[in-house]
């Protein structure tokens, strides 16, 4: 009798905890599981604002995938997914071709851009540890650059973010900590630096909590940061950006720097497979699988899953990834060993924490509000406690953050 297939497409939060999760539940002669991805290694993709601001070495947010899986169980693909063919059940990818019997979509999110003219092509993103890379030695040749010019650019210090939403903010913190440091290193005067967050709605971090959200960007300022609300940006250029706030009021911000973090969207091999979605997300069934695909399941930033108490989608978190990471995995064992009911996810949150910075953050944690040291100490908790889920003690041993006083 030929063993089932299953193929899990991406090593983020939500593949990683499904192969994980299969390998401890399943026989090696019960099923073939398959995980590709396109790195041989996961990224911590909540840590990345902190590499890209040059906080944390690119290398501290990621770990082999060959660390965490077990190779008896599961055979790792390094190679990427270029599109999925539903009706031959097989997924194409850049150096050939994989069958399956049942599929994981756990690609992750892209950025979106709405539209916006120049942003692809002159503005930085925090999407993966090379930009996360690519960003922070940016910001250091600017300043590096600065003082070796005749005719000093001031604008050269000025950094505009695009977004005050989660990953916005937290890059905001790690950078008006790295700031003085390089201010330093590079004999720059700290008053000619400029950073400055754009954000077309009208508040920061739309739905925390307002009085966090004071706390967040009083302490910002203090450290600062500029901040232009109900503001949009209308196109990026060479040069920095135009904005608009209203019809009329519009006006240039020269900047060196321009970070895009307003937006993701999911995966666009979904919509390139011809999967009904909005923005790259699918709206699945209380299983996770794809209505009318027995045989495919999506879950972390491609899925769509709507929050029947405010009637507006569940932001795509790593908390949510991962929590539906082992519902899916329970789930494909229950269709491998042919049992007819499968559990439907239900997210369960326990709290969202959003640092500003080493030793500073805001959060509701299990109801409770935290603002200062107690937050930053639950968010490197919540840090580590991702990396035990998957890796265990020894995972947390080699990366985790102890610096959390």
């Amino acid at each position: 009798m030929r063993k089932p297939k299953i193929v899990i497409l991406g090593a983020g939060y939500g593949g990683l905890i499904t192969a994980t999760r299969l390998q401890k539940m399943m026989g090696a002669n019960e099923a073939d599981i398959v995980l590709i991805n396109k790195n041989d290694y996961h990224y911590e993709t909540t840590w990345l604002h902190e590499a890209s601001a040059g906080t944390l070495h690119h290398d501290r947010v990621r770990y082999e995938i060959r660390d965490v899986i077990d190779r008896s169980k599961v055979e790792f693909v390094q190679d990427t997914a270029v599109e999925i063919n539903k009706e031959e059940k097989k997924v194409i990818l850049e150096k050939g071709e994989v069958s399956y019997d049942y599929l994981v979509i756990a690609l992750g999110a892209e950025p979106e851009t709405f539209g916006i003219k120049g942003l692809k092509e002159y503005a930085f993103g925090i999407v993966n540890v090379n930009s996360a890379r690519q960003l922070r030695e940016h910001i250091e040749y600017q300043f590096a650059t600065y003082n070796m010019e005749e005719e000093k650019k001031d604008e050269r210090l000025s950094i505009v973010v695009g977004g005050a939403g989660f990953t916005g903010i937290e890059f905001l913190g790690e950078l008006a900590n790295r700031i003085p440091e390089l201010c330093h290193e590079y004999d720059v005067d700290f008053h000619k630096v400029r950073i400055i967050c754009v954000e077309a709605a009208p508040m920061v971090l739309p739905g925390f909590d307002p009085e966090l959200v004071n706390y967040a960007t009083s302490y910002l300022e203090r450290k600062g940061v500029e901040f232009m609300i109900g503001t949009a940006i209308k196109e990026c250029t060479p040069d920095g950006i135009i904005v608009a706030k209203g019809e009329d009021e519009v006006k240039e911000i020269k900047a060196g720097t321009v970070v895009w973090a307003a937006g993701v969207r999911g995966n666009s091999i979904i919509e390139k497979s011809g999967f009904e979605a909005m923005r790259g997300r699918v709206k699945v069934q209380p299983d996770l699988r794809i209505p009318g695909q027995d045989d495919v399941f999506v879950i972390g930033d491609s899925s769509l899953i709507i929050n029947e108490e405010i009637n507006r989608p569940y932001p795509p978190t790593a908390q949510i990834a991962m929590q539906q990471g082992e519902v899916c995995a329970r789930n494909l064992v229950a269709l491998v060993r042919e049992k007819s009911e499968l559990e439907a996810f239900k997210p369960d949150i326990k709290g969202t924490v959003c640092s500003l910075g080493e030793n500073d953050a805001i959060g509701v944690v299990y109801g409770k509000k935290l603002t200062g040291s107690k937050a930053s100490f639950m968010k490197k908790m919540i840090d580590n406690r991702a990396l035990f889920m998957v890796g265990g003690p020894s995972l947390v041993l080699k990366k985790g953050k102890f610096n959390i006083f």
